[in-house]
């Protein structure tokens, strides 16, 4: 399976800060913002991963993630020229998806919780079966989000942003998709935004009788960090979650080390590099726990 990570856009709503650097670029308490995405598709044991940016924004992303090789993964690159919707990810990729499953996170999510590695894994599953996956939150304002209308687990509808929410429920920025996906893409009309939607990609997936929904439960956060209040939210968690816990979570090198896709040398490279702050403190410590 693949993967793709959506941090193109002109992040406006986040101006004036991100007149100068891309969104996920900027820090959500310990890490870049790239870093919890990132962080989603490796938990999932996804390798082959695009990360999709502005033309201007594309240098720094790759002075900060490199190839991949210091996560054991390979990290490559294309442009978005403009923001023309989030589907049109799958176009710009289609070279790099070739004849695989996919899933696509956006770059502002963050995701943390019990059980999220058995959700990860079910929608894989549910992938190489020629299913697609989208993941449900529940909101206090549906108007703002994607929403889904559900009838027991089951996906009855999925809607943009609508007046009169049928649910709750919102559609995160995860979803995993079958083969096929970018031809998928190649039939979606823009819509009245003149985008390409990705609740009408999801819809055809519905109407075909193959979306499924895994539903994030209580206890399990969510942020979608385009806000300055969002971010702020979730810098707050993070902070509070790692020194109550005493680690870092959505942690890179961390996930590498512990699915054997870097050894314990390249980690203490790491370690070293970033041992001035508290981040390579804890990946010292993972190293000498090891030993």
């Amino acid at each position: 399976m693949k993967g793709i990570i959506l941090a193109g856009g002109s992040g406006t709503r986040l101006y004036p800060i991100t007149e100068g650097i891309s969104k996920q670029l900027m820090p959500v308490y310990d890490k870049p913002m790239i870093y919890y995405p990132l962080a989603t598709l490796m938990l999932a044991g996804i390798k082959e991963i695009l990360v999709i940016t502005t033309p201007e924004d594309q240098p720094a992303f790759k002075k900060l993630l490199k190839d991949g090789h210091q996560f054991g993964i390979e990290i490559s690159y294309v442009v978005q020229p403009s923001p023309d919707g989030l589907a049109q990810a799958f176009l710009l990729g289609e070279e790099f998806i070739k004849e695989d499953c996919c899933a696509m996170i956006l770059g502002d999510n963050i995701f943390y919780g019990n059980g999220f590695n058995q959700l990860l894994e079910d929608a894989k599953k549910n992938a190489e079966k020629g299913y697609a996956t989208i993941f449900g939150n529940q909101v206090k304002d549906p108007e703002r989000f994607g929403i889904m209308e559900l009838d027991g687990d089951k996906v009855v509808s999925v809607e943009e942003k609508p007046k009169q929410p049928k649910s709750n429920y919102a559609i995160t920025g995860l979803y995993f998709y079958p083969k096929g996906v970018a031809e998928e893409a190649k039939e979606i009309t823009p819509s009245e935004r003149g985008e390409l939607e990705i609740t009408t990609l999801n819809d055809r997936y519905l109407q075909k009788g193959v979306l499924k929904a895994e539903l994030l439960g209580e206890g399990f956060t969510w942020f979608d960090t385009g806000t300055f209040d969002s971010q702020l939210d979730a810098a707050n968690m993070i902070r509070s979650i790692e020194n109550n816990k005493d680690k870092v979570i959505c942690c890179p090198e961390q996930i590498a080390y512990y699915k054997s896709w870097i050894n314990k040398e390249e980690l203490q490279e790491r370690a070293v590099l970033l041992n001035k702050n508290s981040y390579g403190k804890y990946l010292q410590k993972v190293v000498d726990e090891t030993k």
